[in-house]
């Protein structure tokens, strides 16, 4: 038999509009991100969105060493992809080690964003836009 080495992570779930991720973190010797299986300046080509990511880790106060980070992201389009990576990033974090909490919540980065796209009415042309109005 084979000894298998078991790997421990702790996972995080992140979701913004209509994404999803499912985040991963392993300590490691240096951080490394991979979003669904591709490195992070890959997947995200936009440099904003890279640092969207990034900016949990480089929380002041929080304690925050290196991980190997694995996500897997569906649905929404990229910036709300970003965004439900961040959050799940710091719910992981904080499942993690618990005192990191106050300094990761002071950021902002533990609140989930509930806009989303309101539906369409019948009746109207979108959600709230009505066609003119004549009056003959």
């Amino acid at each position: 038999m084979s000894a298998t080495k078991k790997t421990t992570y702790v996972e995080g779930l992140g979701r913004r509009k209509t994404s999803t991720a499912r985040v991963r973190l392993t300590p490691a010797t240096a951080t490394e991100i991979t979003v669904n299986n591709k490195p992070l300046a890959e997947y995200f080509q936009n440099l904003s969105h890279q640092k969207d990511v990034m900016s949990v880790l480089e929380t002041k106060d929080a304690g925050i060493e290196h991980y190997t980070i694995t996500a897997k992201v569906v649905g929404g389009g990229i910036s709300s992809q970003a965004e439900s990576i961040r959050l799940g990033i710091a719910r992981a974090l904080v499942k993690e080690k618990a005192d990191r909490r106050g300094a990761l919540k002071a950021e902002g980065y533990l609140m989930r964003d509930p806009r989303s796209v309101e539906r369409k009415k019948f009746g109207l042309r979108k959600a709230r836009k009505r066609p003119a109005w004549s009056k003959r």
